[in-house]
């Protein structure tokens, strides 16, 4: 039976408790015991007992974990460069960021799908409601002066009409739209595919394309805090990107290049993987020795970048609806009371 994989969440405090552990001088094995201890009764302690276990028994971290079937594959591969580097705890520490970092962008991208969704749903409930149960007793007013609705408001009325005669099926389209919405707001599973099939889709250009770079710094800054070279890091990423990822494309590019005979940094910064800025610090600091905390400090910025282009989108989507929306209602009720304006000062 296959194993459900942690979340980033999960991964990540798994990670930061291993990590302090290890840095308290504490081994594998009782580590884990330790974390098995404080967790209550029930299927996550039975799980790092038998971690815990096969630790003991001196197996590696990175095979426990491949073995266990719940960790990504790119935990086990950083736990192994760790392992053969002597940096087990920097790895841990790493991935404990790197996860921390996948969760906040989850918990973005969830933001800037589910809040613009909710304003649609109410909104359109606004202009529906408008249609089928304003405009008829607006009519009925008319009728009662000897007049009908004309021109743009009769063919509203005759929209509104139309519209409650397929109500059971509009009502049941709006419950499915919640559930939906509350699937993807409450199953991590569930939206991370959808997130999955959004980026793949909308392809690597506009947020995503921010997006996408700073996941990039970030998985190479981890690769580099846990003692791997950059060229093997660069491999290594490469290694672990599916076909319909839309990094693939900009990292299949890179590779070609340093095959070419292009250094590293100037192959990142034509293929598009690191902005220039950013390739020209990662050299200069790779040339001092110190790439990994450069490299983390250009993944932080890119990740705060993305960031903000997310929230600059968001902000400019949200008000943009509500005044579109606005106005729609203005015109509407314009379209029926300017009439009844002239007929009711035609009459006094």
């Amino acid at each position: 039976m296959k194993q459900t994989l942690f979340s980033n969440r999960e991964i990540s405090d798994f990670c930061r408790s291993l990590a302090l552990l290890l840095h308290a001088g504490i081994s594998t094995g009782d580590g884990l015991t330790l974390l098995a201890e404080e967790e209550p009764s029930g299927p996550q302690k039975e799980f790092l007992n038998s971690l815990a276990a096969k630790a003991d028994k001196g197996l590696s971290l990175s095979v426990i974990l491949r073995e266990s079937g719940r960790f990504p594959a790119y935990v086990c591969s950083l736990l192994d460069v760790g392992r053969e580097t002597g940096r087990t705890e920097d790895a841990l520490h790493a991935l404990a960021l790197y996860y921390d970092d996948r969760e906040r962008l989850s918990q973005r991208l969830r933001t800037a799908l589910l809040y613009p969704s909710l304003l649609l749903l109410v909104m359109l409930a606004v202009i529906v409601i408008l249609l089928t149960k304003v405009l008829p007793v607006f009519d009925e007013v008319y009728a009662s002066l000897g007049s009908d609705l004309t021109g743009i408001a009769g063919g509203l009325l005759r929209l509104g009409e139309s519209l409650s005669a397929v109500m059971p099926l509009l009502s049941v389209l709006l419950a499915l739209a919640i559930l939906f919405l509350i699937l993807f707001s409450l199953l991590p599973g569930f939206r991370g595919a959808l997130i999955a099939f959004w980026q793949k889709h909308r392809g690597d250009k506009g947020i995503s394309y921010k997006i996408n770079t700073a996941r990039f710094a970030q998985a190479l800054s981890m690769s580099l805090s846990s003692g791997l070279p950059l060229e093997d890091a660069l491999t290594l990423s490469a290694s672990l990107l599916t076909e319909a990822d839309p990094l693939n494309g900009r990292l299949q590019t890179c590779l070609q290049r340093m095959e070419a005979g292009e250094t590293l940094t100037r192959a990142l910064s034509a293929s598009g993987l690191l902005p220039h800025a950013e390739c020209r610090l990662l050299e200069l600091s790779l040339r001092s020795g110190s790439g990994d905390s450069a490299m983390t400090a250009i993944a932080e910025r890119l990740s705060e970048e993305s960031d903000l282009a997310l929230e600059r989108k968001l902000g400019q989507v949200e008000p943009a609806m509500v005044l579109v929306t606005s106005i729609l209602v203005g015109l509407i009720l314009l379209a029926v009371m300017l009439p009844l304006m002239n007929i009711t000062a035609a009459m006094g």
